[in-house]
């Protein structure tokens, strides 16, 4: 298409707009949060050639990949996330590697032992129930692939199961992405990747660690995004930074609750985008144990699965990389019911489902803990994304910039990649290159 005068006119106002913008910038791109997918963005802008300030609500940096440190030497755990998913081809891999940090296959650690209300169960019941498994994977492996089928909540897809197919996709959803069946979509659940698991010793400190070098404000939340002007201007209670772009990397959870604010409002088919997704409630509750009152039946299996509970289907870890802990891991409603109860009462009840197990004896051994309560953190609203039933889409559809200056990353929009700290940090890089492009470099 040949360049008329009146083309030609219009593209050097543009061009003028946008080093008007840059002149009267803090930065050339701003970078709202400071998870993996913020950090990985704000480190491809940098190795770009441009400025960029990182603005974190919280005093740390990585988000929802956190290792916790508060129960003392020696008993740390990860509050966020835990495993560098699908290796072969997570940057996280490497990066472990490299930094020379303790690992472990997941493959190699022991079957979970099956407790329902405190008794466990028999092999003819972990039989059924692995079998159940098997034939949840093969419903949810190979859904109908026809363009004209619709999409199906997992509830949905094994709704003329038996009794014991119904409660693995319990279990499955709750405890692999922290939500109830009848709420997560059989075609999102599908297009996941799938790879070896590396089980990493402090995943959270190993992203904050890694990019500890980055220009990030903390303590400074993002209030507003002003996006009506040439570039963007993001409101804090600090002040305002403008900036010619911003990479907005919040989880969809915080963007729903409207606690930041766009002015002109984002476009109908952002938002809509947003609300095709929800947020899962993965939580996990760390228990120190004094290694003095354990008796050595204590110590004897390394992981359990405890259900029984009405709502709940909660995982027991002990002694991940044989410190002493005991990590409890829960989703769905009845994690939801634990955060929201607050931290007490959610330690007095993983005490509860630990001595279930090991006997009331052990109560004596639990010294103090802590709880991940992403549900209920204003910064996070939840643990990750889940597309609703026949909104997959929406993870794609939020890619699309908004005035080619406001580009959204994260977890949310991994594809494939989604609810990993690698696929955050994927996505990150990605819309970094985007706004490389759009700054001309």
């Amino acid at each position: 298409m040949a360049l008329s005068r009146r083309s030609l006119v219009a593209g050097a106002a543009i061009l003028a707009a946008s080093a008007k913008a840059r002149a009267a910038a803090d930065a050339d791109v701003v970078v709202i949060g400071a998870g993996a997918a913020g950090l990985a963005a704000a480190s491809a802008i940098r190795r770009g050639g441009h400025s960029v300030v990182v603005l974190e609500a919280r005093d740390r940096i990585g988000g929802r990949a956190f290792t916790e440190t508060a129960l003392g030497a020696g008993r740390s755990f990860d509050a966020g996330g835990q495993y560098v998913h699908w290796a072969e081809r997570n940057p996280w891999r490497e990066i472990a590697r490299a930094a020379g940090v303790r690992t472990s296959d997941d493959a190699t650690s022991p079957w979970p032992v099956l407790v329902k209300d405190g008794v466990r169960a028999s092999e003819a019941e972990r039989r059924q129930r692995r079998a159940g498994f098997g034939r949840v994977s093969l419903l949810l492996d190979h859904p109908d692939a026809s363009p004209a089928a619709p999409d199906r909540s997992v509830a949905e897809a094994v709704a003329g199961e038996d009794e014991a197919a119904r409660a693995a996709a319990t279990g499955l959803t709750r405890l692999t992405l922290g939500e109830e069946p009848d709420r997560v979509s059989c075609a999102d659940y599908d297009q996941l990747w799938s790879g070896d698991d590396i089980w990493v010793d402090g995943y959270g400190a190993l992203v904050a660690g890694h990019y500890a070098g980055l220009p990030v404000r903390l303590g400074t939340p993002a209030t507003m995004v002003d996006w009506s002007g040439p570039g963007v201007a993001v409101e804090t209670p600090r002040g305002t930074l403008r900036a010619a772009c911003a990479i907005l990397t919040v989880p969809v959870g915080v963007l729903a609750a409207g606690s930041l604010r766009f002015t002109p409002a984002l476009p109908a088919a952002t938002a809509e985008a947003v609300a095709g997704l929800r947020m899962g409630a993965y939580t996990k509750i760390g228990l120190a144990l004094d290694p003095a009152r354990l008796r050595e039946q204590d110590l004897r299996d390394a992981v359990i699965l405890q259900s029984g509970t009405p709502g709940l289907t909660a995982y027991l870890e002990m002694q991940p990389f044989g410190k002493p802990l005991a990590v409890l891991h829960c989703g769905g409603d009845g994690a939801r019911a634990l955060c929201e109860a607050g931290e007490g009462a959610a330690l007095a009840a993983a005490t509860d489902h630990l001595a279930s197990v090991f006997g009331t004896g052990i109560r004596t051994a639990v010294t103090a803990g802590r709880l991940a309560a992403w549900w209920t953190d204003p910064f996070a609203r939840g643990s990750y994304s889940i597309a609703r039933p026949g909104r997959l889409p929406a993870r794609e559809a939020l890619r699309v910039p908004v005035a080619d200056r406001i580009f959204l990353a994260g977890e949310a929009l991994a594809g494939g990649g989604a609810m990993t700290v690698g696929g955050a940090t994927l996505d990150g890089e990605r819309a970094a290159a985007a706004v490389l492009r759009r700054l001309g470099s």
